[in-house]
């Protein structure tokens, strides 16, 4: 086992900050268990098994109600560890699906069965070897009603991605805000490039997440909580909080999740805005049957 990356942390803290009732945390993901959900041969890392069981309890540990799930790129399109996830949580989670653009109908109704309401497209090189534009498009415009369309990318192919996330016929939610440079604070070029892109139309929602994988400084990232605040208030129905555990690819730099945590109320600095962070916009998009 000594090869897999283990990258959470084993004994986070218990947050200073207490999430309200019923608080979603609407980016984390599963890994295996490798000997029943084996990992995808073109995977790009090897983590250690994370199952739902250790999901639910960091869940309960951080004070939220709720999960959800974000097929990693370690599986690939094969997506039974995150339904086997969603299933295992008597109704507390939903998912986020990567998919073969060639899927049928019958099988994203399968999905949306089982508590997918997105599917993912991914733009890191150093994650995926293809990203067909085109085929994404087209399975874009096959998807059951009510879902969306997740992409990861970094800052610099923005412009790039432009025209393809400008032709989704569905909302979009971008990971991680498109990976700024949030040193450069607030009126950076690469916050307000993404602030025009929001902008451009009225159904791009974004995740304020991953400080540790976004601010160099290092915890307590004062840079992404200057950088972010802003984006939180000014967007602030159409924003999504995560932890990201257990945090693929961060063995170098693993985050306490209880400090994670703590980063809510330096971003969203009112209880309103925390209460649309964490309950409001991840039920309506997710849960909308619910409300």
């Amino acid at each position: 086992m000594s090869d897999r990356i283990v990258s959470w942390h084993s004994n986070p803290s218990k947050p200073r900050y207490t999430p309200p009732a019923g608080a979603v945390d609407a980016h984390c993901h599963t890994f295996g268990p490798m000997a029943e959900f084996p990992f995808s041969a073109k995977a790009k890392y090897l983590p250690e098994d994370a199952g739902p069981d250790k999901l639910f309890a960091l869940r309960d540990h951080l004070g939220f109600s709720r999960n959800v799930i974000v097929q990693a790129s370690c599986h690939g399109t094969d997506n039974a560890g995150t339904l086997n996830a969603i299933a295992k949580s008597n109704g507390k989670a939903r998912g986020v699906a990567v998919v073969d653009p060639a899927i049928s109908e019958a099988e994203l109704a399968a999905l949306h069965e089982g508590g997918i309401r997105g599917i993912r497209f991914n733009f890191l090189k150093r994650l995926v070897d293809d990203a067909p534009k085109d085929k994404f498009l087209e399975v874009a415009s096959r998807l059951p009603a009510g879902w969306h369309v997740v992409i990861y990318f970094e800052a610099d192919i923005l412009d790039e991605l432009r025209p393809f996330m400008d032709a989704i016929p569905v909302p979009l939610v971008i990971d991680h805000m498109g990976r700024p440079d949030v040193t450069q604070g607030p009126n950076g070029a690469e916050i307000q490039a993404f602030r025009r892109f929001l902008e451009s139309r009225d159904d791009i929602w974004f995740k304020a997440t991953c400080p540790d994988r976004l601010d160099p400084t290092g915890d307590p990232w004062n840079a992404f909580a200057d950088a972010v605040a802003p984006l939180v208030a000014d967007y602030q129905d159409r924003v999504l909080w995560g932890t990201d555990w257990p945090h693929p690819n961060m063995q170098d730099n693993v985050p306490d999740d209880g400090h994670l945590v703590d980063m809510i109320p330096r971003i969203a600095q009112t209880m309103e805005l925390q209460q649309k962070l964490l309950v409001t916009n991840p039920m309506r998009l997710y849960w909308p049957e619910e409300i």
